[in-house]
């Protein structure tokens, strides 16, 4: 080999090297690169949800805030004896079929100074709200000893009166776009001045029922029906479920029959609520002729499509417990079902309750099987039992979402708000039972 030969061969490695060199570190820099686009996308997509979050609840927060509150005007009524207790005698159904409202009225217009123009009477009358007269009857039976005498009395204003006071931009618009003319506004102002108009804290809307009155209209039917339907649900969704899901995993053969069970188990967990809806219409309603509007039959079926959670999550939580806690019982003498009874289920009732939680919280929100069944009847009436006419919270969201009145607007949203809290404290709960009570093998 000459010379100028072990020259080259000598000197080609090392001229490759730096070329190797810069092209390995590009590919390192690009892989780098791409590295932190990936944390850019990942980072933007979080703060695009929570900004998104933020923005839902801050609207529903500003919308529904102002239902937290209802105006209310100050009368001096004057709750005449003759009307009330017609030849001396206080009775009760004489109480309850007074005209109320012809007092209330007589209060108003002694306060604004109205005389008999019908026209001024009927622009008055509409200040204050259709359930004043039902509002000093409850002051009355509550306390009769107030008759015949004359006391101050804090009647809900209407739905245009309470938008109004909230929304002082109205003001601003000609008096043929506004819900209230000019001396209705004066009205206000006068009685706003004389301090017979103030702001209270709206306990309607908690405890009143279905009424076409914004102002008086509230999901008190609608809660009470929706812990019936939950109570249902957790009395006929768990036992049948844990028990499902404990023979499957523990007593059923290995065959094409449980493959085919399971996979059907796993389907329904994804089918869309509407069919079960469909079910319970036609199984409970037209098969078995149960009750329309009940909460018994909103419950069971919302207890269908919570099987399918509470069996996945049970048998879940069956296989993570150890095959040592079953062989030592065994080993003791325990028999099967005492091992899986006194053993296995103990263990994994952890996960059980989570599963079942979270399916309940699931089942809480659905509208769609509801509205099947009849649960959107205008329920005013509290449900003594699961067998009455009751609505749920979800649904008397959709029926206050669809009405014209724009008053019904702040209480959507805070009904809303109502929800969201229920279904934020389930979940805590299930989560706060895991980490409770989950044992780490």
């Amino acid at each position: 080999m000459t010379d100028s030969t072990l020259r080259m061969s000598t000197a080609d490695p090392l001229a490759r090297t730096p070329r190797k060199l810069t092209f390995d570190s590009k590919r390192i820099r690009a892989r780098y690169a791409a590295e932190r686009r990936f944390r850019a996308y990942g980072v933007a997509a979080i703060v695009f949800g929570l900004a998104f979050l933020v923005w839902l609840f801050a609207t529903l927060i500003l919308q529904g805030y102002g239902a937290l509150q209802q105006t209310r005007i100050k009368f001096d009524v004057t709750l005449d004896r003759e009307i009330l207790a017609p030849g001396g005698t206080v009775d009760d159904t004489a109480l309850r079929t007074a005209d109320y409202t012809a007092m209330v009225r007589t209060a108003l217009r002694t306060t604004l100074g109205i005389g008999s123009d019908r026209v001024a009477r009927r622009e008055a009358y509409a200040l204050m709200s259709n359930g004043a007269d039902s509002e000093l009857r409850r002051i009355v039976l509550a306390d009769p000893t107030l008759i015949g005498k004359t006391v101050p009395v804090w009647i809900s204003a209407s739905a245009d009166v309470d938008t109004f006071l909230k929304d002082q931009k109205q003001r601003q618009l000609a008096e043929d776009r506004r819900r209230l003319n000019d001396r209705q506004i004066a009205w206000i102002d006068r009685l706003t001045a004389d301090g017979r108009i103030d702001r209270q804290f709206n306990t309607a809307l908690f405890v009143n029922g279905a009424s076409s009155d914004p102002e008086q209209a509230g999901m008190g039917v609608a809660i009470v029906g929706s812990l019936y339907m939950m109570l249902v649900v957790l009395l006929t969704a768990l036992p049948v479920g844990v028990a499902a899901a404990v023979y499957l995993e523990e007593f059923a053969p290995r065959n094409r029959w449980t493959d085919l069970i399971e996979v059907n188990i796993n389907n329904l967990a994804a089918v869309p609520s509407i069919v079960f809806g469909l079910l319970g219409l036609a199984i409970f309603l037209n098969f078995f002729g149960m009750p329309r509007s009940a909460p018994v039959v909103g419950g069971l079926v919302l207890s269908l499509m919570t099987l399918p959670v509470v069996i996945i999550a049970t048998r879940a939580s069956i296989k993570a417990v150890p095959p040592s806690i079953r062989e030592a019982a065994l080993g003791v003498g325990a028999s099967k079902m005492q091992v899986i009874m006194h053993h296995v289920v103990p263990l994994a009732m952890p996960g059980v309750l989570t599963g079942t939680i979270i399916g309940m919280a699931r089942a809480l929100g659905e509208t769609a099987p509801l509205l099947l069944i009849g649960m959107v009847a205008f329920v005013v009436a509290y449900p003594a039992t699961p067998f009455d006419p009751a609505t749920a919270l979800p649904v008397q969201i959709y029926m206050w979402a669809g009405a014209s009145e724009r008053a019904f607007v702040e209480r959507t949203s805070a009904a809303i708000l109502i929800l969201l809290a229920f279904l934020v404290v389930m979940n805590a709960t299930a989560v706060i039972l895991r980490r409770r009570f989950e044992r780490r093998w």
